[in-house]
């Protein structure tokens, strides 16, 4: 097949999230030629109309979307597919309305308690009476980014100590944000890939904080995520082994994320994040459509751990987005 590769066009000094993800998009592109197919790379920006163009001239056998942001922001991350489905070509991964929904977190939040998904309380910037009457003026929160992935903006000082240190914190945040009850305890993240017949779990990890300072909030911050050798970093390792008494807790974390993934309608491959409280009540934290394909990466760290490699992912990856052929029409 002829395949391209959709990316962002990256420009001027990129953050080192950003310079992963043409990571990503060397893996994919390998794996792909690999296989046998022809892969053409396109660099997206936000000249929509030129991106149309070439894709309604080029008229690829199938897109794999590896756009995570444009502009500089993941708020326009749903634009790149919603170009392609527009042109009726085949696109991997979630459909742009599964990303319109669970890039703007606070729409997936409020999903998520429509529909009775346990989900850490909020506050939304400006709420004087909604989420706010219910939260504890005492408790810990974090302030995080509304529309924005990897963690961006995520660090010691996002989590703060009271309702009127939130408000303080979103009224002076550069990007619209929320704050949400921090949850103590533990954290995973539950990876799913489509298959033939529905969707695989991929073993469930969870991102442990060793030897973490008592005063240090546990977060997996964009230190931890991005800065190699920084303590965040080296001191979160992520383990899959776990003991029999987490087996009814690994039952409702996967229960949680086939949830998720039929919710948004979810398509490929998704990843869902969890804190677990010392109760042992897990919240969903947010739901990752398409998420990073580099090879340190917690998706691919699952799939390893199921013992499917990096081509395997990426040939499922590809025949999900296809068209299904129905079993009587098959010889």
């Amino acid at each position: 097949m002829r395949i391209v590769l959709l990316h962002e066009l990256l420009s001027g000094d990129p953050r080192a999230d950003e310079r992963d993800a043409l990571v990503q998009l060397k893996l994919a592109e390998r794996e792909l030629e690999a296989c046998g197919h022809r892969c053409h790379r396109l660099a997206v920006d936000l000249d929509f109309e030129k991106t149309r163009r070439w894709l309604a001239d080029v008229r690829p056998d199938l897109v794999f979307n590896l756009v995570e942001s444009l502009g500089g922001s993941s708020r326009l991350a749903h634009v790149g597919p919603a170009l392609v489905e527009a042109l009726g070509i085949p696109c991997t991964g979630a459909p742009s309305t599964a990303f319109l929904e669970t890039t703007d977190k606070l729409h997936a939040k409020r999903r998520f308690a429509a529909h009775g998904l346990p989900t850490p309380r909020w506050l939304e910037d400006g709420d004087e009476v909604g989420q706010a009457f219910r939260l504890d003026p005492q408790a810990r929160y974090i302030v995080k980014p509304i529309h924005e992935d990897a963690s961006v903006d995520l660090d010691d000082e996002a989590v703060v100590h009271g309702l009127a240190a939130a408000r303080a914190r979103l009224a002076a945040a550069a990007r619209p944000s929320f704050a949400e009850v921090f949850v103590e305890g533990r954290e995973f993240n539950l990876a799913l890939l489509e298959k033939r017949a529905g969707v695989e779990l991929l073993p469930p990890a969870e991102i442990t904080f060793e030897q973490w300072p008592q005063d240090k909030p546990r977060i997996v911050g964009y230190a931890a995520k991005w800065d190699e050798g920084s303590f965040e970093s080296v001191h979160t390792p992520r383990r899959f082994d776990f003991p029999p008494s987490d087996a009814p807790l690994l039952a409702r974390l996967s229960d949680l994320a086939h949830r998720c993934w039929r919710l948004f309608g979810l398509r490929g491959y998704a990843r869902v994040d969890f804190r677990v409280d010392g109760h042992g009540e897990p919240f969903i934290l947010e739901v990752n459509a398409n998420p990073c394909l580099s090879p340190d990466a917690g998706f691919p760290a699952a799939a390893a751990r199921a013992g499917l490699s990096s081509r395997d992912v990426v040939e499922r990856i590809v025949a999900a987005a296809l068209p299904r052929v129905p079993e009587s029409n098959r010889s």
